[in-house]
């Protein structure tokens, strides 16, 4: 009888292990926010290029609750690449409904948002060997306010995420 419950646990362990695994994520990494994100505050993800030959996705992940109050979000993201050439773009994400209710996966009043970066309009390719690094800082505005939002609330995660395109 024990030898028949050590193996049922080893088979459903095994299930959960494989149903659990991502097999298009070649990277996916997160850091947390403290408190509130500061607007010079940036998240930076160092990782090398899988290959030169493959089709990507690039996703920014963010994980928000209920203290966000924005309905969208600014982001300004910064791609390096190992030979020193730099893609910077300013990009906007839909964070809410229009009655306010927040967008995303998740159960409880955290929400996660995978927000396409690279690889939605065409294949993204990594053009050279190397590492690679990418920088994530928010360029969020009150209405009529030019400096911007200083200490930004309810992002609690920032992640980058890099996948085998289909």
């Amino acid at each position: 009888m024990q030898k028949r419950n050590n193996k049922l646990f080893l088979i459903t362990a095994l299930c959960f292990l494989m149903l659990g695994c991502d097999s298009k994520a070649v990277f996916d990494v997160y850091e947390s926010v403290p408190n509130q994100w500061h607007k010079d505050s940036l998240a930076t993800f160092k990782f090398e290029a899988p290959d030169t030959t493959s089709n990507y996705n690039l996703y920014v992940n963010i994980r928000n609750n209920n203290e966000y109050k924005f309905n969208n979000l600014y982001l300004i993201v910064e791609l390096n690449y190992p030979n020193g050439k730099a893609v910077k773009d300013t990009l906007e994400y839909k964070m809410a409904a229009p009655n306010g209710e927040l967008l995303g996966a998740g159960f409880s009043d955290v929400k996660e948002s995978k927000l396409w970066y690279r690889g939605y309009d065409a294949p993204f390719k990594f053009t050279e060997e190397g590492n690679y690094s990418v920088n994530v800082q928010h360029a969020m505005r009150e209405n009529g306010d030019v400096n911007g939002v200083e200490n930004l609330e309810g992002v609690t995660d920032i992640g980058f995420r890099v996948e085998h395109a289909q």
